[in-house]
């Protein structure tokens, strides 16, 4: 299939087809990518189709120079809620994680089983309502603080994700729980209010890491703002052919992930595929791009994506963890990091700045844009 100009491509007879067109009808429906399964697609629609360079590769079984199976590592936070050696120790090992893959898993965190189980589900019953039910909740309109909607800049994206999302902007604006859909509310109120727990919690842990008091990242509002969503990708017929999500890195200081038992979360560490495996009670955790920023590069803001699958369907919830209230703070590289041997790497920038460059750029990396010349 060719390309021939803005957005129409020739299936090789003749015919054309008109993506704008075939998006918009999408968008319109209102059902996000369920409603064609619900509909019994066996193809997909060609807006959805990757590049092969890109679509290939799916579940990777990525080895290091040793032969040694790849994994991110798993770190637990056991003993680490008070001072002394335990916490020291925890948070040397979170330091190397953020320095080498950007990525980790937590066990031992504080949260029971029973609330992330229980989130799970209830963003699986969202999703899986008859879509005249979840109709009243899609919109792309930003400023509402509950939305549900099938691709994050869909019209703007070279390829469209085989996933929808409920969006929950949680914080620093309280929301009215009558906003939530009742078959979630419950569940994804205890489950913000104990991610939240955890994530001022690991902020004083970078903190620690970078060499800071443990209120650093914390006092320069990095978890000012709070936003949940549940990830729901169904099964697709021709998984080969596109993504659940692809290849971005997150525009926020970090990210706290509960993911499922289906899998296909994959970190791009040393230029290959890593699957990251699920664990039974763990949680994910990835540096973002604005705590690469403000640590000088030092944590790495790490490309990620999801593969789509034939079977099952995958539940992931993300909380991510930025700054809202305040989007004229400037942000640059944390002045008690800077030395001569380690010059800024980084601009001083408005947050504004940094968000509406990354809204305009889509999935691709924004930070790029800010760098100094060295």
């Amino acid at each position: 299939m060719a390309e021939v100009g803005n957005g129409h491509y020739s299936s090789g007879t003749g015919h054309q087809y008109d993506r704008d067109k075939e998006v918009k009808a999408f968008d319109e429906s209102k059902r996000g990518v369920k409603g064609l399964v619900d509909a019994g697609v066996t193809k997909i629609p060609l807006f959805f189709v990757e590049p092969p360079e890109v679509a290939a590769g799916g579940w990777s079984s990525t080895d290091d120079e040793t032969g040694a199976r790849l994994n991110i590592p798993i770190i637990d936070l056991g003993g680490a809620g008070k001072a002394g050696q335990r916490r020291e120790e925890v948070a040397r090992m979170i330091g190397r994680a953020c320095e080498t893959w950007g990525f980790f898993q937590v066990v031992n965190h504080g949260i029971e089983q029973k609330v992330l189980d229980g989130m799970i589900e209830g963003g699986r019953r969202f999703h899986e309502l008859p879509g005249e039910e979840k109709m009243r909740f899609y919109s792309r309109d930003s400023k509402r603080k509950v939305r549900f909607y099938s691709n994050y800049g869909l019209y703007e994206a070279r390829c469209a994700n085989w996933r929808d999302t409920l969006l929950l902007e949680v914080a620093p604006e309280p929301l009215d729980p009558h906003e939530i859909p009742l078959t979630c509310r419950e569940e994804a109120i205890e489950c913000w209010k104990n991610m939240s727990a955890l994530g001022n919690t690991l902020l004083e842990l970078f903190s620690e890491a970078l060499g800071l008091q443990s209120s650093y990242l914390q006092n320069i509002g990095c978890s000012e703002g709070q936003v949940l969503l549940a990830h729901y990708y169904p099964a697709c017929p021709e998984p080969d052919l596109t993504l659940g999500v692809s290849k971005h890195s997150d525009p926020d200081f970090f990210t706290i992930l509960l993911q499922d038992h289906i899998g296909g979360l994959q970190v791009l560490h040393q230029g290959q595929w890593v699957n990251v495996t699920p664990v039974n009670g763990a949680l994910v955790i990835n540096i973002g791009d604005l705590l690469q920023l403000v640590s000088n590069g030092r944590f790495k803001s790490v490309e990620h994506r999801v593969t789509a699958s034939a079977v099952g369907q995958r539940i992931s919830i993300p909380c991510f963890f930025l700054n809202n209230r305040f989007p004229f703070r400037v942000y640059g590289p944390i002045k008690e990091l800077l030395t001569e041997d380690n010059p800024p790497i980084y601009k001083d920038i408005l947050l504004h700045e940094f968000l509406s460059h990354s809204r305009a750029k889509g999935l691709d990396k924004a930070l790029d844009k800010f760098k100094l010349c060295q």
